[in-house]
């Protein structure tokens, strides 16, 4: 019988993970320009498709992953190189090509091509959003605040609700999520985007800061909530296997795909106000 491994290693494979993951996604941030970053989310977003896909698998659907994955990467690296028009393109090609498949083959059934599509629409559309944000006046400062809001709203959720925690937020589909975790993490979350408001100019009022961060805070956790669900339904406990201590690529970006398309609109309707 395989030993289980110790906390500490444990730990230490969470944290190895979770500082490589964030290094690349800070990096394609700081560094490169909404092509690079396109590129390294779409990339995520295929394997994060993927590994939902197979999820659906065991509740015996059968998806066109090919379709799917391809066109799910195709919609982040599109809104980095040609912006809302690409992303549009790519859309409209999976929808074009969805519906094709579906006619040539009797085989497939609605439930088949409703799965393809919304997959691919579900993480690489909401994602594609992040990357518009980079193109945004001072998109630089206002991914950076997004990713690390999102972090920060994890961990200070699980902190809190790890230690304080008493009241359940959803027994049935998170057990261990609870609404002193949840405040404290919106409490944090709106923090974050407060401080960005102070150390630089981004366009935004105090008030539309309030409002980002508590809607940011909120599609967090309905974003997690979101793809507990799914698995729950699957009965499967990880996405996936290929983030060491973290599960799979659907498991770490569960909530920023959700983040994404909220807060998109809300900056632009901020900095236009």
């Amino acid at each position: 019988m395989p030993k289980e491994p110790s906390k500490l290693t444990s730990f230490l494979t969470r944290a190895i993970t979770a500082a490589v993951y964030a290094a690349v996604m800070l990096t394609a941030i700081l560094l490169g320009r909404a092509e690079g970053l396109g590129i390294v989310v779409g990339l995520a977003a295929m394997l994060a498709v993927g590994e939902f896909y197979a999820i659906t698998r065991r509740e015996h659907r059968l998806p066109n992953e090919v379709l799917g994955v391809l066109a799910c990467g195709a919609m982040p690296i599109a809104a980095g190189f040609w912006g809302q028009i690409g992303l549009i393109v790519a859309v409209s090609g999976l929808c074009v090509l969805a519906v094709a498949w579906h006619v040539t083959f009797r085989q497939v059934r609605t439930t088949d091509t409703a799965v393809t599509v919304f997959g691919a629409l579900y993480v690489g559309f909401l994602l594609a959003h992040f990357v518009l944000i980079r193109e945004l006046d001072g998109g630089t400062i206002l991914t950076l605040a997004l990713i690390l809001s999102v972090w920060a709203n994890d961990v200070f959720a699980y902190l809190v609700g790890s230690s304080i925690g008493r009241h359940k937020m959803a027994p049935r589909i998170s057990p261990h999520k609870s609404w002193e975790g949840f405040i404290a993490g919106t409490i944090t979350t709106i923090a974050v985007w407060l401080v960005v408001g102070l150390v630089q100019d981004v366009g935004l009022s105090t008030a539309w800061l309030l409002l980002i961060g508590t809607a940011v805070a909120i599609a967090s956790v309905l974003g997690d909530l979101f793809e507990s669900r799914v698995k729950r339904e699957a009965g499967v406990k990880d996405s996936g296997k290929l983030l060491p201590g973290h599960g799979g690529f659907l498991d770490r970006f569960d909530s920023l795909i959700l983040v994404s398309i909220v807060a998109y609109p809300l900056l632009v309707l901020g900095m236009t106000n």
